[in-house]
C-alpha cells in the first residue's frame, strides 16, 4: 500500500494544508457575514440622526393658530395662544396628571407659545385641536380631552401631553431636542 505523505520534502505544504487554510478562511468569512448585521443594527438610524434636534421659526405661527412639525418621527404641536385662551387657562384649576400650572409647561417670557408632543398619552393617537370640551385637544380614538395647555381633563389618558426639551435660541426661533 502506498503511504500518504503529510508533508512534502523539505517541510513544504501539501494539498491537505491548503484545504485546511481555505476552509478556515471560508469559516471566518461566513462568521463575519453572520455577525455584521447584528453589529450594524446597533447603529442609530440615519433618519433619526438627522432629526436629533431641529429649529423652527415661530413667525410662521399666527396668533390663535397651531402648526404641526415632525421631530424624530413624531408630531409636535406648536401653538400660539391668544390672550383670551391664556385668560381662560389662568381661570381653570391646576389639574391634570401630574398637576402642572400652565406657566410650568411653557418657557419664561414666552407663555403665549405652547410646544407639546402631538401623541395622546393613552395609546399614541394624534388628537385634534378645538374639538374637546376644555378648549384644547380631543383624541377621537378613545375619548381623552386635553385643555389648551395640554393637560388631561377627561378620559383614559394617564398623563398630560408631553413637553419636549426645547429652548428659544432667539425671540423668534426655537430648537427642539
Amino acid at each position: 500500500m502506498a503511504e500518504s505523505v503529510v508533508e512534502g520534502e523539505g517541510g513544504e505544504a501539501t494539498r491537505r494544508d491548503f484545504i485546511h487554510i481555505a476552509a478556515g478562511a471560508a469559516a471566518v468569512g461566513a462568521g463575519a457575514m453572520v455577525v455584521w448585521p447584528l453589529i450594524n443594527q446597533m447603529n442609530p438610524a440615519a433618519d433619526t440622526l438627522a432629526l436629533a434636534s431641529i429649529e423652527f421659526d415661530m413667525t410662521k405661527v399666527q396668533e390663535g393658530q397651531q402648526v404641526v412639525i415632525k421631530w424624530q418621527g413624531k408630531p409636535v404641536f406648536v401653538r400660539y395662544r391668544s390672550p383670551a385662551e391664556m385668560q381662560t387657562l389662568a381661570a381653570q384649576p391646576n389639574e391634570g396628571s401630574p398637576p402642572e400650572s400652565d406657566a410650568a409647561r411653557t418657557k419664561e417670557g414666552h407663555h403665549q407659545y405652547l410646544v407639546v408632543l402631538g401623541n395622546c398619552t393613552h395609546l399614541g393617537c394624534v388628537p385634534t385641536f378645538g374639538t374637546g370640551e376644555f378648549g384644547g385637544w380631543f383624541c377621537p380614538c378613545h375619548g381623552s380631552h386635553y385643555d389648551a395647555s395640554g393637560r388631561i381633563r377627561k378620559g383614559p389618558a394617564p398623563r398630560n401631553l408631553d413637553v419636549p426639551t426645547y429652548e428659544f435660541v432667539s425671540d423668534t426661533r426655537i430648537k427642539i431636542g
